[in-house]
């Protein structure tokens, strides 16, 4: 990451049960490569320069969590989550101990093979002068939408996958999220609450390995790219 006198600080969302993957312990715990998916998380983020993460978690869990977040290479803390992404996300961003105009990058504990690369280029891009910005790939399979009659082809050529972390300030984003709560808008990313407070977001590219673990073939995907990596 550009050197810079600005802080960059990260808030991994894992307050989620994970249900759809069917372990016994919510799904940021979930192993892969030995290592929780957590705590692969947070070491990309430290490992891209970002200087302290809070983790949100669900209700109970703090000594689990902080068994496995111990020894990380950045300052780290928990942070109970709330019944919603958007909520954790709030409770996440008032538990930093950072300046309103600090980079802060969101990302999904279930990306836990983002390259450090990705998170440098979202930093990057709010540093440049971005409201907001988020990591995308293009679309590689054919699109249908459902329709009364059917479905319908969409052209695929201009829809992008969203990934994280995403990118902004402190202080817009969780005025942003603020809005959203205040208004009983639900959004499904941090880009769509930026949206909500008015805020343009900017496009950085991707990465495949940043895959969203959800259900087991993720898992044997995610192990693929492990071993891929130890033999380079």
């Amino acid at each position: 990451m550009t050197s810079t006198d600005t802080p960059v600080v990260a808030v991994v969302v894992a307050a989620g049960s994970g249900s759809r993957l069917g372990a016994p312990v919510p799904k940021a715990l979930v192993e892969v490569g030995g290592v929780a998916l957590v705590r692969r998380s947070v070491d990309a983020l430290a490992d891209a320069g970002v200087q302290q993460v809070v983790v949100t978690i669900p209700a109970g869990m703090a000594a689990e969590f902080d068994g496995v977040l111990a020894g990380a290479r950045v300052r780290v803390r928990t942070q109970v989550g709330g019944a919603i992404r958007q909520e954790s996300v709030r409770l996440g961003l008032e538990a930093l101990d950072a300046p309103a105009d600090a980079v802060v990058l969101v990302h999904d504990a279930a990306r836990a093979l983002v390259p450090p690369a990705v998170v440098e280029r979202v930093a990057a891009a709010i540093l440049d002068g971005a409201e907001a910005a988020i990591p995308v790939l293009p679309v590689v399979d054919s699109i249908r939408r459902v329709t009364d009659d059917g479905s319908v082809v969409v052209d695929r050529a201009p829809l992008r996958a969203v990934q994280t972390p995403q990118g902004a300030r402190v202080g817009p984003l969780l005025r942003a999220h603020e809005r959203c709560a205040v208004d009983g808008v639900e959004v499904t990313d941090d880009a769509a609450a930026c949206e909500v407070a008015g805020l343009r977001v900017t496009l950085v590219e991707g990465h495949r390995d940043a895959l969203k673990i959800t259900e087991p073939i993720d898992l044997i995907l995610a192990e693929a790219i492990l071993a891929e990596r130890n033999q380079s």
